[in-house]
């Protein structure tokens, strides 16, 4: 199954949930927003969020600074 994460394509199995790509990016999941076609999905909805052909992810981290 083709999806896109960050604007680059990934291959990736049928049934992977955002808490999936999550890992596998090693992003740690208090420090980022995440968004799949332009819908924001809050970090307790992660693991239910299933990912189909052609979605777009967007992974969006924090920066601190002064």
């Amino acid at each position: 199954m083709k999806i896109v994460v960050n604007g680059k394509a990934l291959e990736t199995r049928p049934g992977v949930t955002l808490a999936d790509i999550l890992a596998g990016l090693n992003a740690r999941a208090a420090r980022v927003a995440t968004m799949i076609n332009g819908n924001v999905i809050p970090a307790e909805r992660r693991a239910a969020a299933v990912l189909h052909e052609g979605d777009r992810v967007e992974v969006l981290a924090f920066a601190g600074g002064g």
